[in-house]
């Protein structure tokens, strides 16, 4: 694994090239480490997750898996990741590349936002090999529908960029050469959100598939009075005033709250 953080933004990048960033109990290990680590960082605003070499992950090592290497610390190690990359208050996008497929797909849609390469090849596969796909079972169906959610993971055939952005697996489609500069630009886009607010946007939306909109109320006013009286209120009301776009990376100093 590696992990820089720089200018407001955390990449969090799967090494292992030669297998195409396969998926071992170090791995996952190292994952969650480095999830857990983006979230808790004040300066990071924006995390984005990343694959070395030639695929972005090809899931599961299972040369790994068949000597049995994979046991119940992957998967607490990897849930750990995975729920923590949908929980932070921070705006998670993943770019897949060549393989994207199993633990792979998994992960990115785990991510708030996923751009592929034109010459990506998306797909799950778990169910082939006996297992579940537990990283995305719980989430797919949000994303795609359920009846597209049982196609990917009951047949378990590839999907090309093209049909994944049809089907909103993906929000973006771009050639290999222009990722840096779309990604720059979901990342200025960020900048330009509050954070404050958008910790609690992603909570809200994701506990709106669980709960009745109506008993979710008072948490909703709750979040909005902590929005209201956010220092990125101060900026918002300042950049009105002045007939300007509010930019809220990076903060003013002093810290992230309104005294």
């Amino acid at each position: 694994m590696l992990y820089e953080a720089r200018g407001g933004v955390a990449t969090i990048t799967l090494n292992r090239p030669r297998v195409l960033n396969a998926l071992d109990l170090a791995l996952s290990a190292e994952l969650a480490e480095a999830t857990e680590g983006a979230a808790r960082d004040p300066d990071v605003w924006v995390v984005v997750v990343r694959g070395a070499g030639r695929a972005f992950c090809s899931g599961m090592d299972r040369t790994v898996l068949s000597a049995g290497g994979i046991d119940e610390a992957f998967y607490r190690n990897w849930i750990r990741a995975l729920n923590c990359l949908e929980d932070m208050d921070k705006l998670v996008v993943s770019v897949l590349h060549g393989y994207s497929i199993g633990g792979g797909l998994q992960l990115a849609v785990a991510c708030d936002l996923r751009m592929a390469t034109t010459d990506a090849v998306l797909g799950l596969g778990a169910t082939r090999h006996g297992l579940i796909p537990d990283g995305s079972i719980l989430r797919l169906a949000r994303i795609v529908g359920l009846g597209r959610a049982k196609e990917l993971t009951l047949l378990n055939d590839h999907i090309t960029p093209a049909a994944a952005l049809a089907m909103g697996l993906v929000n973006w489609v771009v050639e290999p050469s222009e990722v840096d500069g779309a990604l720059a630009g979901v990342v200025e886009k960020a900048f330009h959100a509050s954070r404050t607010a958008t910790g609690h946007a992603k909570r809200l939306l994701h506990a709106s598939f669980h709960r009745d909109p109506r008993e979710m109320i008072e948490d909703v006013v709750r979040a909005q009075d902590e929005c209201m009286t956010s220092w990125e209120m101060d900026e918002a009301n300042r950049a009105w005033d002045a007939r300007r776009e509010a930019r809220f990376y990076p903060p003013p100093s002093g810290g992230l709250r309104k005294e």
